[in-house]
């Protein structure tokens, strides 16, 4: 491996230098592709048998070329803001009308007598529990007695910040490790809005912090399996910490569900002779890894402990209202890289979790659980008792959940909880560009999910076409319709007969990003809705407000040059899924991504995150970056979602 800096490249790149994906032989032809973009939204997808598919959708899609003037206008008046330009500096831009403050910053204490961040020493190994952690991502408002909690999840770290001592940021001790353990994971805390406006409350009953050694349990079918078993935990039931916490979820019953996605750069060894098993390879385990745990904490040392990555990348529900309580892994969700769990109730009651796997090349995925919920009845045991299902997308705009059972795929159900990917690869699903987050619309019988990019979807290297992690070719597709994709799209589904769990659905996409001004009349150039004032690339998070807006977050190349000119900083609009119009809304500071989003209880404040920022922001010039949940309100105190 060549002597790089590593501290700042992305977790795909970062996959791709552990296992370099495998080529596929005997490739003999290359997929070409050609979609029209005036045509693209209601009218017709050239690729293939699906010519003719995509303007046959009698859906919201379609009424981009169709609905009247009088029904665009009423459309217009759902964006209660004036759309703003680009930015490529180091803060944060809102319309004219709205302001922005900082409510929770990395480092900020989170209980009474803990100091700030020490923007010279970082923060110190005695407070790194008690304070606000690193790279905020998803979240989700609770309300607990009249009290408003905010769920926040801390994606990872970067260590030159958290390390600002230490050369290139690398631990040198067990103590190095453990400040980076406690800067990741998930922060509860209570907000209130008061005359300085929202700030959090260090009094708290309900503030926590919780990390890679937080004690938690298992549950679902792989709970007490050979594959989870340790050494120190010989019943495989008990295990340390949720890793990698990246989009977010919320149950009806009013838990918390954080999702764990690039878990295998947690695991490593530095024995060079230990034999990785096979499995690993699917999930990106690899000898090295980014926090050099293994060399201090044995739990990560793949050698000696080679069931513990096994015991990461789950669904967590965490219940906010009980600060001494247990989160608890949910298996029966699939051990994927996930990036977040949109929950809905099906029509008979049943609970229904999206999930994507946010990686090139793999799965969309659905959850549907046995029994049904009832407000105040037990519900323990619906994300541990049900039926996990992944995609299959069709070219003529129909699609089906498959169910990942020992009938369908040949595995014994813990070894489909844990080998989740293998067993949706014997199914044949289809794979698709890095599905990030999905949103259910409230007001309305359809999900949404983003699939934010892939460079290498079509890609021929060498005469081979390139694979996902298990072989499977990435050839474009009706839904994936263009190769080396840079710029993302986002895929609607509407499940027949208007109920979440059934088995069939029907699709289009509701917009293909691109750059217009770049790529004129060619598929790069985006949908029908995607226009210079509005263009944008990797889509990620997702969320939908009460009014059946939905709120689209980015995180792509901010480089401004090249197929990215214009596109400026990462931001965060918002689309109407009737007339499919979308609009910027909020632009942040360079290098940093837009993600997480959630509302105040009176809906009159949007909590937006922002993560990895470049220095200054927000504290301004030789001040340390630092990831930051800031309060967006509208200067007339209107509701703003």
């Amino acid at each position: 491996m060549t002597d790089i800096d590593k501290s700042n490249l992305s977790w795909d790149e970062w996959d791709e230098l552990q296992n370099p994906p495998p080529a596929q032989t005997d490739f003999d032809r290359v997929v070409e592709t050609a979609l029209s973009r005036r045509g693209f939204l209601g009218g017709v997808l050239a690729l293939g048998s699906a010519a003719a598919a995509m303007g046959t959708l009698g859906t919201a899609a379609n009424l981009m070329s169709s609905t009247s003037a009088q029904a665009q206008e009423a459309a217009g008046s759902r964006f209660a803001f004036k759309p703003i330009p680009v930015s490529t500096d180091k803060t944060i831009h809102v319309p004219e009308g709205y302001s922005w403050k900082p409510l929770a910053k990395w480092g900020q204490p989170l209980f009474p007598g803990v100091p700030d961040l020490d923007h010279v020493n970082g923060v110190s190994l005695q407070h790194s529990d008690k304070v606000f952690g690193e790279n905020t991502d998803g979240m989700e408002m609770f309300v607990v007695g009249g009290h408003q909690l905010v769920a926040v999840n801390h994606e990872y770290v970067n260590t030159k910040v958290n390390l600002p001592k230490n050369a290139d940021g690398k631990p040198t001790s067990a103590d190095d490790v453990k400040i980076l353990q406690n800067m990741q994971g998930v922060t509860v805390m209570e907000v209130a809005e008061g005359e300085n406006g929202w700030e959090i409350v260090l009094d708290s009953p309900f503030n926590r912090r919780i990390h890679h050694n937080t004690p938690m349990k298992l549950s679902g079918p792989a709970a007490g399996s050979d594959l989870v078993k340790t050494a120190a935990d010989p019943n495989g039931t008990d295990c340390l910490g949720t890793f990698n916490n990246c989009g977010a979820g919320r149950t009806p019953w009013g838990t918390y569900l954080t999702c764990e996605e690039n878990f295998n750069g947690y695991f490593g060894t530095p024995n060079a002779e230990f034999q990785m098993p096979e499995d690993y390879k699917r999930y990106g385990i690899a000898a090295e890894t980014r926090y050099a745990y293994e060399k201090f904490d044995e739990r990560f040392d793949v050698a000696k402990n080679p069931n513990e990555p096994r015991r990461a990348g789950y669904i967590v529900e965490i219940d906010p209202s009980n600060a001494s309580s247990v989160p608890v892994k949910r298996t029966a969700l699939g051990r994927i890289k996930h990036e977040n769990a949109a929950v809905v109730v099906a029509r008979d009651g049943r609970v229904v979790v999206y999930m994507g796997d946010d990686e090139r090349g793999e799965f969309l995925y659905k959850y549907v659980s046995n029994g049904i919920y009832v407000p105040g009845a037990d519900t323990s045991k619906l994300l541990d008792e049900g039926t996990l299902f992944v995609a299959k997308f069709a070219e003529d705009g129909s699609g089906e959940w498959v169910a990942l059972t020992p009938e369908t795929t040949g595995m014994k159900m813990d070894e489909i909880c844990v080998f989740t990917r293998q067993a949706a690869s014997k199914v044949g699903a289809t794979t698709m560009d890095r599905p990030e987050w999905v949103a259910v619309n409230p007001v309305a019988i359809e999900a949404y999910c983003c699939l934010t990019n892939n460079s290498r979807r079509g890609e021929i290297k060498d005469g081979k076409m390139r694979t996902n992690a298990g072989g499977e070719e990435m050839t474009v597709n009706a839904v994936n319709p263009r190769e080396k994709n840079g710029y993302g799209q986002i895929v609607r589904w509407y499940p027949e007969v208007e109920d979440h769990a059934n088995a069939k659905f029907k699709w289009d996409l509701f917009a293909m990003a691109g750059n217009p001004a770049v790529h004129k009349d060619s598929a790069y150039a985006g949908s029908a809705n995607i226009n210079e004032g509005n263009m944008f690339n990797s889509p990620d998070g997702m969320m939908f407000d009460s009014t059946g807006l939905v709120w689209i977050q980015t995180d792509g190349d901010d480089s401004n040059e090249g197929d990215f000119l214009g596109q400026g900083n990462n931001q965060m609009l918002a689309g109407d899924p009737v007339s499919g119009r979308i609009e910027r809304f909020l632009t942040g500071p360079n290098g940093a991504e837009v993600t997480g989003l959630t509302w105040s209880a009176d809906k009159r404040t949007m909590f937006v995150g922002i993560q990895h920022p470049k220095a200054p922001f927000p504290d301004g010039e030789g001040k340390l970056p630092r990831s930051t949940v800031v309060a967006v309100k509208r200067d007339d105190n209107a509701m703003i979602g």
